[in-house]
């Protein structure tokens, strides 16, 4: 797939990651729902740890293993659609239809989704800081907030890879002529 336009590179990797995805994860793993139950599980667990580090009395129960609690109440539901795991899909098959060096997808993949999970865990502390403290406006920044602050965050991985990591070396170029003027 190298000797094709990069364009259409991109495109056939886009059209083949798309039906991967459509077939191994929304007729068979989503169906399921358990890949899904271990990282809202996953994420709520995190986002407690966040929320005690930092002194609050966070927990996620056995009984409700998608429910964040702060200090006794239930503060953030994790669903499926905000686990991540399309943000992970998308900013991967960005980097893999992107052209680069393979060398350099192999790392940046798994850094790329480390930091997407990272600010996800944060996002949803966020949240249950903000439930806690002012729960009218927890709908407002769970949709528009947290949603900007996410994608604009992946947009700048992207654009990490884009600018400087996928980059080829340029080709050499021929030195500046200097003329001596008698």
């Amino acid at each position: 797939m190298s000797r094709l336009h990069p364009l259409l590179r991109a495109g056939s990797i886009a059209i083949i990651l798309y039906l991967l995805w459509f077939f191994g994860y929304e007729q068979s793993l989503a169906l399921d729902g358990r890949l899904d139950a271990v990282l809202m599980h996953n994420l709520a667990a995190a986002g407690a740890v966040v929320l005690r580090v930092v002194g609050y009395q966070a927990m996620v129960p056995d009984a409700q293993s998608n429910v964040l609690f702060l200090n006794g109440v239930p503060a953030v539901v994790v669903s499926a659609p905000c686990d991540g795991l399309v943000l992970y899909a998308l900013f991967t098959g960005f980097v893999l239809a992107f052209p680069g060096p393979l060398r350099r997808k192999l790392w940046f993949i798994p850094l790329g989704n480390a930091l997407i999970y990272g600010i996800n865990v944060l996002r949803i502390a966020a949240l249950g800081i903000n439930q806690y403290y002012a729960h009218e406006s927890v709908d407002f920044n769970h949709h528009y907030t947290f949603t900007f602050i996410v994608y604009a965050f992946i947009f700048g991985l992207w654009m990490w890879w884009a600018t400087r990591l996928a980059a080829r070396k340029p080709a050499p170029t021929q030195p500046e002529t200097t003329y001596a003027y008698a």
